[in-house]
């Protein structure tokens, strides 16, 4: 963890150097020590969480020759790259280029490119997009959304151009110097609550409805998607574990709740109860043929 010149923690990676400046430092998957400086300590938090996502996905940015050639050439599924549209590559790339990604991760590339891009530049010729047009998508979110979705969908974009630029179905990368300002949080930003403010919030919390799943959170360290994903067959009583293998969550902007696989790969995992925890499973499950059913979810949860 680095420190800032009064001492404080800025989180890993970053740090201050005397003369003022923020540096932003980390080793890629090749080995290479990559780092930056910045005027501000936004600027740098910005660039290392960029860095560092870009350099996690840099698998999917290797040229697909043999695809391209096939498909270029002699298949029908794309038009000539004169004619190709934004719509008509992202599509390809998405089902093509990256379908060895996490579920996750394709699953919010299509929700950040329908809800944000697409509107703007779907129907656009590839070849026609410009900085103007990735800066009116950035700015069009900067009142509504928050800096870790604009990085989102920032990276997506950048993601999808230098795939189309790798494989000439552009000459020129649209987002050079495209940058977004919208602070995004750090994880040094997030803070566990101490004891006594568990004990408060759970005080505060004793007349809701979702008392029990609260404290089932705090006890278990569970997300909430992973929490509200759990079905019974994932509880071993006799053992007292937890295995979280799904997750769930509400697609607010197509209506509909969405099962699928946790968030990585180590979020798979199954974690030993406390006393406490178990106590108030058991407790769920006695109440289980008592409490109101969900027309719009099956009893038996599977991914």
């Amino acid at each position: 963890m680095g420190k800032n010149l009064k001492g404080k923690e800025l989180g890993k990676g970053l740090s201050q150097r005397k003369n003022g400046r923020f540096s932003a430092r980390f080793v890629s998957q090749t080995g290479v020590r990559k780092e930056k400086y910045f005027n501000t300590l936004p600027e740098a938090r910005n660039w290392l969480e960029d860095a560092r996502l870009k350099d996690s996905h840099s698998t999917i940015l290797a040229p697909f020759e043999a695809v391209a050639d096939d498909v270029l050439n002699n298949d029908t599924t794309l038009p000539a790259p004169s004619d190709m549209t934004v719509d008509d590559w992202f599509n390809f790339w998405i089902e093509n280029i990256i379908p060895h990604l996490a579920w996750n991760t394709r699953r919010n590339y299509r929700d950040r490119y329908e809800r944000n891009v697409k509107p703007l530049i779907g129907n656009m010729r590839i070849q026609d997009v410009r900085p103007m047009h990735i800066r009116k998508i950035l700015n069009d979110m900067d009142k509504d959304y928050k800096g870790s979705t604009i990085r989102q969908t920032f990276i997506c974009m950048g993601t999808v151009f230098k795939s189309a630029l790798e494989n000439s179905i552009i000459d020129k990368h649209p987002m050079n110097g495209v940058k977004y300002t919208k602070t995004v949080k750090s994880i040094s930003d997030v803070k566990a609550l101490t004891i006594e403010e568990q004990e408060k919030f759970l005080k505060a919390a004793k007349q809701s409805h979702n008392y029990l799943q609260y404290a089932l959170i705090l006890e278990t360290g569970l997300r909430t998607g992973e929490m509200i994903g759990l079905t019974w067959d994932a509880i071993n009583f006799q053992d007292r574990t937890l295995t979280v293998n799904k997750t769930l969550e509400y697609r607010h902007s197509r209506g509909y709740w969405s099962a699928g696989p946790p968030k990585t790969v180590s979020s798979y995992r199954t974690i030993p109860l406390t006393e406490r925890a178990y106590n108030i499973l058991c407790e769920l499950y006695k109440q289980k043929d008592t409490r109101k059913q969900s027309k719009d979810l099956s009893q038996k949860l599977e991914y």
